[in-house]
């Protein structure tokens, strides 16, 4: 037995509970159907949208040879299984952020969002010529899948708190939403972490379960109805400054596409990434000016808790070392950061400041 068949007989134990009632992939007159599962409820705002606009334009530019049934989250397997249920083969791919998947593998961190990490544009980067493609490939396919870059929703928001957060010390005890490595950065400061699927946060909120919580950004969250329950909105994030999204296929089905279709699933995947990323920059300063009518205070974090959040994320981030993959995707991430960072800083930083400060935005 190979490695891949292996895993995937082991996988398909945590799996199979919730996967039972995925039925193979549908071939009927050298046309396939395939089962996208997603960590996104139905209609929660960019991000179901972009695992949509995967689908549809897989399927089109296929001329239906692919047609991708997507199910949200809770359609067939929960938010959190969908890893799994791909990795077994129970379902051909999913759509969604892999920090809620770092138990599987902690350099899976680096294909989601590291604390005080790579913005979209230098993600992109490191992706796409700068060596993140090749580590990704070699980190997805010990678990029998071939990952994706396919949306980003830009720098995401530092949360809403049931009060104003003036010091380090006002996080010890606070019950927080926050997946991933941010999260595990927020428990060092003393916070008790919540990690919940997107479809799960109101109610919490509401309910009094967390006192606070981190989505994406002023559109998204403004759909969810947060302000519905607390007015406190910090609007900047050490947590996630350039989120990636993934389309991660099954890797056995992936294979089994010809050469044309392997390179549309690609090319939707790429065009995903600029279109979700879009999506949300056309709408997030409009939510945000909707939402500060409405009476939404919004807040900045004092330099001293920016300060906190830093030395724990470094803590965080180094905290794996140990395992051989995780220290070269780190090397790799770090040192394509710190080539493309100074020159974003100096060419696109000075002129928007510039800009912002003539046009007086």
């Amino acid at each position: 037995m190979d490695r891949r068949s292996f895993l995937r007989a082991t996988t398909a134990g945590g799996a199979a509970a919730a996967a039972t009632s995925l039925a193979a992939p549908a071939y009927a007159q050298g046309k396939r159907t395939l089962t996208l599962v997603t960590t996104w409820g139905r209609g929660l705002a960019g991000v179901h949208d972009s695992a949509q606009y995967c689908a549809d334009q897989i399927t089109a530019a296929t001329d239906g040879q692919l047609t991708v049934d997507l199910k949200a989250a809770g359609e067939l397997v929960g938010a959190f299984e969908v890893f799994d249920a791909v990795s077994a083969g129970q379902a051909d791919m999913y759509h969604g952020v892999d920090y809620y998947f770092l138990g599987q593998h902690p350099a899976i961190s680096f294909f989601s969002q590291i604390p005080f990490g790579m913005t979209f544009m230098e993600y992109a980067n490191w992706i796409y010529h700068d060596g993140g493609g090749e580590l990704s490939d070699e980190l997805y396919s010990i678990f029998g899948l071939k990952a994706f870059s396919s949306g980003n929703t830009g720098p995401q928001s530092g949360g809403w708190f049931a009060k104003e957060m003036n010091s380090p010390e006002d996080f010890q005890g606070l019950k927080f939403r926050m997946p991933g490595q941010g999260g595990q950065v927020l428990g060092k400061l003393g916070a008790s972490v919540q990690n919940l699927p997107g479809a799960e946060v109101y109610q919490a909120l509401s309910s009094g379960a967390i006192d606070g919580t981190e989505w994406i950004g002023p559109w998204a969250d403004e759909k969810a109805g947060f302000q519905e329950i607390t007015k406190t909105y910090y609007t900047g994030g050490f947590h996630e400054p350039g989120p990636n999204l993934n389309l991660t296929m099954n890797l056995d089905v992936y294979e089994s596409l010809t050469p044309v279709q392997q390179e549309i699933v690609s090319q939707v995947a790429r065009a995903g990434n600029i279109w979700t990323m879009s999506l949300f920059m056309a709408n997030n300063s409009a939510a945000l000016q909707r939402l500060q009518s409405g009476g939404v205070k919004v807040m900045e974090f004092p330099d001293s808790v920016w300060d906190a959040f830093g030395a724990a994320a470094k803590e965080v981030v180094e905290e794996s070392m140990g395992d051989e993959l995780y220290a070269r995707c780190y090397d790799s991430y770090m040192t394509s950061l710190q080539s493309s960072a100074p020159w974003i800083a100096r060419s696109e930083g000075t002129f928007t400041a510039q800009r912002n400060r003539v046009l007086g935005i």
